[in-house]
């Protein structure tokens, strides 16, 4: 049981990582998460949600309006601001120059996989998660699985 959770979680919050992490990048990421507070996540989760809404394959299984858009956009962007000119700065400004401006983008991916982390730890969200598994033929999975884990 515990098995098929791990994979649906780690398929719905993968996002492909730069194949070797460097000091300077690491740095900023640890700034970035250690610097936000649980609110700031949550409002990183709500952006990523009203900006993923607009995908035409789950429009009609969100209903956020252009105000409610606009409003998370303002408030990350708000959080952006702070997390790069204020609270990260130092960490940012070596990543940039040590580092090139593609270690913002791994530093801010993985602040959005920890808050997405954070989203799916809370009850409500892993019951819902949970009504996958009455779907999974279990069985044929293990047999699939069985050989690999044996070695």
């Amino acid at each position: 049981m515990n098995l098929i959770r791990s994979i649906a979680l780690t398929l719905l919050c993968s996002a492909p990582l730069t194949a070797q992490a460097q000091i300077y990048t690491d740095d900023l990421s640890r700034c970035l998460v250690e610097s936000s507070t649980h609110q700031d996540k949550l409002t990183l989760v709500r952006w990523m949600f009203s900006a993923m809404a607009l995908h035409p394959s789950v429009q009609s299984m969100a209903s956020i309006n252009a105000d409610q858009r606009d409003q998370a956009n303002q408030e990350v962007a708000g959080l952006f601001m702070q997390l790069t000119t204020e609270r990260c700065l130092p960490q940012l400004q070596n990543a940039v120059k040590y580092e090139g401006p593609m270690a913002m983008q791994a530093s801010f991916r993985i602040l959005g996989q920890v808050a997405a982390q954070e989203l799916f730890a809370n009850p409500e969200v892993k019951q819902g998660m949970a009504g996958l598994q009455q779907h999974m033929d279990n069985e044929r999975l293990q047999q699939v699985l069985k050989p690999l884990l044996s070695q």
